[in-house]
């Protein structure tokens, strides 16, 4: 697979260059990075957002050096980037979604209406609880959760080092159980 031209590889590098074949980059990470975007913000803005991440790369490609990471945390550093200038809209929709209350999201079978009233009771409780972290501890969470980057790939997507990763996963997470009052509400609405 290492330096495989059907697949836009590098040769020896098992990654793709931006700089020899940006349309392969684009197919292999366009939907990943849309998704991530979209469970940020919503899909219309996702839409925009992921456009602009492969135009931002896209125009930066030749700047793109594989020795400081990959293309995958490079381009999740780029819509992170562009997703911060969204900070204000973004903190402003983790708030109302923490005011939802779920009784307006009940209806159909006992079921679906119990599942739907557990989901409102964890999203609205969850959503405040991350509109209330920093800006910094926020993005390493949901990288690392709406992502599914790891540790060195939020390092290299964020620009800091993989200690402080580790250190703002690891203070957001306590912010996160406080917030969420030390319990963990899926548990609680499977459990009642």
């Amino acid at each position: 697979m290492i330096g495989s031209p059907e697949l836009g590889l590098a040769p020896g590098t098992g990654e793709w260059s931006p700089r020899d074949d940006f349309d392969r980059v684009f197919d292999a990470h366009f939907a990943e990075i849309h998704r991530y975007i979209a469970r940020r913000l919503d899909v219309d803005a996702a839409d925009d957002l992921a456009a602009e991440t492969f135009l931002v790369a896209f125009r930066a490609r030749d700047r793109f050096d594989a020795a400081r990471g990959g293309v995958r945390p490079w381009l999740y550093g780029i819509a992170t980037n562009l997703l911060a200038k969204h900070r204000r809209s973004e903190v402003r929709r983790w708030k109302a979604l923490s005011r939802v209350e779920a009784a307006g999201q009940v209806d159909g079978h006992e079921d679906v209406v119990t599942a739907r009233v557990a989901a409102g009771q964890v999203t609205g409780r969850l959503a405040g609880a991350l509109a209330g972290l920093a800006k910094r501890d926020r993005d390493v969470v949901l990288l690392v959760a709406l992502g599914g980057l790891g540790h060195a790939e939020v390092a290299d997507a964020l620009g800091i080092p993989y200690g402080t990763v580790a250190s703002r996963l690891n203070r957001a997470r306590r912010q996160l159980r406080k917030a969420l009052g030390d319990v963990n509400p899926l548990k609680e609405a499977h459990d009642g």
